[in-house]
């Protein structure tokens, strides 16, 4: 079992209120690491998505284009969509310390092996194979990031909770 499938158990945030306010703590640290490396798949698969989606807007306008045509637009076409809609969420950091290894693996396979540079040379019907397959990886690993923010904010709840409360104090964290 995987961090990520560990930390998405269903029962993972029953009973907060009585589980001792490090075990709270360590779990939002792990689901913030976890979201992170999942934020960093993301990122990973946009480039390559907005590439396809490039060279699918070329051949849908008839402009020809080659690879060298391709190379000489990519800092156009990955500035395009450099900030998506979303929660607003700052990163602590944007290095991932844990990445999901089932869904590294499945997106080296989407786009290892120089794929992306091929895409020129593709028939429609593979590029648009291409595109449904990134876009469902990024729709996926989007979803987990929520699981885990839906959780980060639940761990969240319960340390302020203690705070507001008076059942944690500041002062335990200088000690």
């Amino acid at each position: 079992m995987t961090t990520a499938e560990r930390l998405l158990a269903p029962d993972l945030l029953d009973d907060l209120a009585s589980r001792p306010i490090d075990e709270v703590r360590r779990l939002r640290a792990q689901c913030i690491d976890v979201e992170t490396g999942l934020s960093y798949l993301r990122r990973m698969v946009q480039g390559p998505l907005d590439i396809v989606h490039r060279e699918q807007v070329r051949r849908s306008t008839g402009v020809d284009g080659d690879l060298a045509t391709l190379v000489d637009e990519l800092p156009t076409v990955l500035a395009e969509h450099t900030r998506s809609g979303g929660v607003g969420r700052l990163p602590q950091t944007l290095e991932p310390t844990e990445l999901d290894p089932v869904l590294q693996t499945e997106l080296d396979a989407l786009v290892g092996g120089g794929r992306i540079g091929k895409v020129t040379g593709m028939s429609d019907a593979d590029l648009a194979d291409l595109a449904d397959d990134l876009a469902a990886f990024e729709r996926k690993v989007s979803q987990q990031r929520h699981a885990f923010f839906e959780r980060i904010d639940a761990l969240q709840a319960e340390l302020t909770r203690r705070y507001k409360t008076g059942e944690a104090s500041v002062q335990s964290l200088l000690d």
